[in-house]
């Protein structure tokens, strides 16, 4: 398959029907609703996802706030102090099986802002960790594991997906290779974030104390174990985007992975849509952004490449 064709800009079928769903002002507003929160919740909310293309049931095992990272683009406001750190699997469970109803039952769509959302993503996609901080820190992230897998069974929805949007800092930890191995038999999957080519620009954007070279093995050695999607935010830092250099050693990484013997299903390139941390990381144009993502499925012919602007 030619390069170009790995390349989509759209997560649904149709390219008008998905420019169609992007245009219309309620789905606009619903994608960048992302709030953490929903209503009472402590651990529970949902989102529209343009990248899962339908409801995405998040579930926020930090409440607490507290992450192994400091990404420059994170929009979690860690001035105002968190909540208790532990998370309480029974409240946990009762705020999962409750969403489970009011998204299955279409009574969400009573709220704004999902009253304005298109027909075509009413439909749950995932029940997704990602939260406040990297949720694989969480002592309770093994048995939420557990528990989210035992209600979709509940509910028969085997084919909604369990989805872990993880730095990749904790993948080399046992009790994490075992919660994955575990969902690996639960229809799960693992979207790993993956910002830079190079140790410099890892500590410009992510601004981690963990090593890099951490980040890249247990990428490579999840990747092994199974297929894995790759997740990476394109930006500008003070008004410039990636050096073509950074590019080029991002596109090496990934080969790297490849090469190790691990399988990346997809790569999902996006930019800035909330307020940052810090206010010089802002987004790139969305013709800067499909360039650049342009750029990545021509070097690497063989792993589609999704670009959402």
């Amino acid at each position: 398959m030619e390069a170009s064709l790995r390349v989509t800009l759209v997560f649904m079928n149709s390219p008008k029907h998905h420019l169609d769903i992007l245009l219309n002002p309620g789905n606009r507003r619903a994608f960048s609703s992302h709030g953490r929160h929903w209503q009472t919740n402590r651990y529970v909310y949902p989102v529209v996802s343009r990248r899962s293309g339908g409801i995405s049931i998040g579930v926020n095992l930090n409440p607490d706030k507290v992450c192994n990272f400091d990404c420059v683009y994170c929009c979690v406001d860690r001035k105002i102090a968190g909540g208790p750190s532990e998370v309480d699997l029974t409240i946990l469970q009762s705020e999962l099986v409750a969403m489970l109803k009011m998204v299955q039952s279409g009574d969400i769509y009573d709220f704004d802002p999902f009253s304005g959302v298109a027909p075509a993503l009413r439909r749950i996609n995932d029940i997704a960790f990602s939260g406040d901080g990297e949720p694989t820190t969480c002592p309770q992230f093994f048995p939420a594991c557990r528990l989210a897998a035992a209600i979709l069974q509940t509910f028969q929805l085997s084919e909604v997906k369990i989805v872990v949007i993880t730095n990749a800092t904790m993948l080399h930890r046992p009790a994490i290779e075992n919660a994955l191995s575990f969902l690996d038999q639960h229809n799960g999957e693992i979207w790993a974030k993956l910002d830079a080519g190079t140790e410099a620009y890892y500590r410009q954007v992510d601004r981690s104390t963990i090593p890099f070279q951490r980040i890249l093995d247990n990428i490579t050695a999840c990747a092994i174990q199974r297929p894995i999607v790759i997740q990476t935010i394109l930006l500008n830092l003070h008004g410039q985007p990636p050096a073509p250099t950074e590019i080029v050693a991002y596109i090496q990484r990934i080969g790297k992975f490849c090469a190790a013997g691990g399988h990346i299903k997809l790569i999902q390139i996006y930019s800035i849509a909330r307020q940052t941390t810090e206010a010089y990381a802002t987004a790139l144009p969305p013709e800067a952004l499909a360039d650049l993502g342009k750029q990545v499925a021509a070097a690497l012919p063989d792993i589609p490449v999704s670009i959402f602007p």
